[in-house]
């Protein structure tokens, strides 16, 4: 304020008080101004010009004394300086000093201390990329939505990918952010740019990077076969600066006050569609504030033709989990069974689960095992050749598979294999299966001629069966037994029974 309009406010009111919220100054600085202006004769009469009032002022204003220039700490320099470089805080510092001769205050040691370390600036610097270079990728919360199948509210996620050059936005609602929800946001955000961004700048969530880490960190096995399938790098900010991707921040932040702000909540569905309408209307088409130009234009002109192109099919959603193989040569994933070589039993194996298969690796990324994917839950996939050779008759055993290997044999051996499998009252499983195994031992001839021999004689048991094949029975022909003669009584009843009745015994 120039000092004219300050004398103009000294003549209009004599309440320094009114003159205070009028010019913003101090109190005892307008009472300074007031009296010398009054010496001056300036609050009465005309006003002298700028050029005349600021000479003045120089000439005949005294200036105000100046502050105390010297710290009550100068003192005790060095020992202050000796406990601040050994890490000794303020409080401490002045108890120690205290018994020397100190006076002042906490916050004179305090401003003593600062000007001896003064803080830098908290610095923001702005980093710009080219055309097509990055994009960057955040979550945030969207608030409750209708979900469709039960119609009632839930906690929904607002997914963002932002491109840093044109701030050309992609936004869809999940429920959730699982492995396969972030690949697949990263692959439906693809095809609506219509090309992929060099660089992909993310936050480190769970889904992408299991272990945060300034230099080397971990990324999530699915999310890097995503990264090389479509040819983007994947550049997580350091741990706890979420500042390092500002621009998608901005677009989370604006996503919730323009679109969802006010917004009636409605079905996942409903908003999904409604939201991709508003990247091309709304958002797209606004003045960007640090741009100063339309989002869609400077991508649709610009960015579109320098991001890479998509490739011939998209990703195959992968989901990878490290599992142990248990004691009966399972390992469990996504709730159904499937089977390892029993060799890996107690080991750590790597799970990829596919669109299609299911893979597992050795930790040395040696593929020992491959399925189709289980049709569902509680589902149990198994390779023989993975069971032991001495588990592997029990597991395998079932009656269509006995018929089917007793047809092969002969006509005996099924007719044997019906009969036991007839009986009303005993399971005869395993003693079907131990006959049929008799084949490895004996071949197939043999059994079947020891089935026949065996049902000849009415005996179709496992037993009989094995001595027919131990004593070599089995070859040689059966006689048919021949009822003997009917005969009569050659002697009367009298010489048989007389000496009953006290006659001569008949013999």
């Amino acid at each position: 304020m120039d000092i004219r309009e300050l004398v103009r406010h000294l003549r209009d009111t004599t309440n320094d008080s009114a003159v205070q919220r009028a010019t913003g100054l101090n109190r005892r600085t307008i009472l300074r101004y007031r009296c010398w202006a009054h010496e001056q004769g300036l609050l009465a009469g005309p006003l002298p010009p700028i050029e005349q009032l600021q000479p003045l002022i120089a000439a005949t204003l005294t200036p105000p004394p100046p502050p105390q220039t010297t710290s009550s700490v100068e003192p005790f320099r060095e020992l202050v300086l000796h406990l601040h470089r050994d890490g000794v805080e303020g409080t401490a510092i002045r108890e120690r000093i205290r018994p020397l001769g100190f006076q002042g205050s906490l916050s004179a040691l305090y401003r003593f201390l600062h000007r001896l370390d003064p803080p830098e600036p908290d610095v923001t610097v702005r980093v710009e990329t080219a055309p097509g270079e990055e994009a960057q990728v955040d979550f945030g919360s969207a608030g409750r939505m209708l979900d469709p199948t039960s119609g009632r509210p839930r906690n929904a996620w607002a997914f963002v990918m932002t491109l840093s050059w044109s701030r050309h936005q992609y936004v869809e609602f999940v429920w959730d952010q699982r492995v396969a929800t972030w690949l697949t946001l990263h692959r439906h955000a693809f095809e609506f740019f219509g090309g992929v961004p060099k660089r992909i700048k993310i936050d480190n969530l769970k889904a992408a990077i299991t272990k945060a880490c300034v230099d080397d960190p971990q990324v999530q096995q699915a999310y890097r076969e995503c990264a090389e399938h479509y040819g983007f790098l994947i550049d997580p900010c350091r741990p706890r600066t979420p500042e390092h991707k500002g621009k998608v921040e901005s677009g989370v932040h604006y996503v919730k006050r323009n679109f969802l702000g006010g917004r009636v909540p409605t079905t996942l569905t409903q908003a999904n569609p409604d939201v991709l309408a508003w990247c091309l209307t709304t958002a797209g088409l606004r003045r960007h504030g640090t741009t100063k130009e339309q989002p869609l234009t400077r991508f649709t002109t610009t960015e579109r033709t320098l991001v890479l192109p998509l490739p011939s099919a998209p990703y195959d959603l992968a989901l990878w989990k490290v599992a142990t193989v248990q004691r009966d040569c399972y390992v469990v994933f996504q709730n159904a069974y499937y089977s390892v070589p029993f060799r890996l039993v107690g080991q750590l194996v790597q799970i990829r689960g596919g669109c299609q298969d299911v893979r597992i690796y050795t930790h040395e990324w040696q593929l020992v095992a491959t399925h189709a994917q289980a049709a569902a839950a509680g589902d149990r996939l198994t390779h023989p050749d993975h069971l032991p050779p001495t588990k592997l008759p029990g597991v395998l055993l079932g009656k269509e598979s006995c018929r089917a290997r007793a047809a092969t044999i002969g006509v005996a051996t099924t007719q044997v294999v019906e009969t036991l499998f007839a009986d009303p009252a005993i399971d005869r499983l395993r003693t079907v299966g131990r006959i049929l195994r008799l084949e490895e031992q004996v071949g197939a001839a043999r059994l079947e001629a020891a089935c026949a021999r065996a049902l000849t004689f009415a005996e179709p048991a496992h037993r009989t069966i094995k001595q027919i094949l131990a004593q070599g029975l089995e070859c040689e022909q059966a006689s048919t037994p021949v009822a003997p003669e009917a005969r009569t009584f050659v002697r009367s009843a009298v010489e048989l029974l007389g000496h009953l009745f006290g006659g001569a015994a008949w013999n």
